[in-house]
């Protein structure tokens, strides 16, 4: 009777992992790959959130607020130059009115000077001859804007008036003005100052 030959067991030949108690052989494709799992995104080329940039809002922000700023120290620079100009200005300003001023005293100043020269004149004509300076001074203070005034008789006005006493007049009414002690000079917001008066009791 003819022998076949046996085909070995193909269970026997594989070698076979041992496997621990109570744990099943888990499926191929479930295995962990090397690296950790995969980003989100990887994959498809995308960036992660961290490469992301800021916001565009924020970027927005930022510029109107850099915008902002940059206005208010050029005004605060257009201000200040404004100042510094104003205050030039205002001195130049006051130097021209003081020359103005000063120039017109000059022809007072010279006829004093004239009139001290003749001091060995007769005694009336040097009187004469400060009464007409004194009338020249008079005239350039009215030119500046500063008229005289010594009215008697007139109501006493505490604007142009300063009491300095009190008379018993029985020819002049109550509460006019009796005596001019010191002219005054200017009127309303361009006075030099008020008129030193005595002014009539009242009753």
């Amino acid at each position: 009777m003819p022998t076949y030959p046996q085909e070995p067991d193909r269970a026997a030949s594989d070698p076979v992992d041992p496997v621990p108690e109570g744990a099943g052989r888990p499926p191929r494709g479930d295995l962990p790959q090397p690296g950790g799992p995969p980003r989100s995104g990887a994959a498809d080329g995308e960036p992660g959130p961290d490469a992301a940039g800021p916001a565009p809002a924020e970027d927005e922000y930022t510029t109107a607020i850099q915008e902002l700023e940059d206005r208010w120290r050029r005004a605060l620079a257009d201000l200040d130059n404004l100042r510094k100009r104003h205050a030039r200005e205002m001195e130049r300003e006051r130097a021209v009115e003081r020359s103005r001023t000063a120039a017109a005293f000059l022809p007072v100043l010279d006829n004093l000077e004239l009139a001290l020269t003749h001091a060995d004149a007769d005694p009336g004509a040097i009187v004469e001859g400060i009464r007409a300076v004194r009338d020249q001074a008079v005239s350039v203070l009215e030119l500046l804007g500063y008229p005289r005034y010594a009215e008697t008789g007139v109501s006493f006005d505490p604007a142009r008036h300063e009491v300095v006493g009190v008379v018993q007049d029985p020819d002049a009414p109550p509460g006019t003005v009796v005596e001019v002690l010191r002219p005054g000079y200017g009127d309303g917001e361009r006075q030099l100052r008020p008129a030193a008066v005595t002014v009539a009791k009242r009753e």
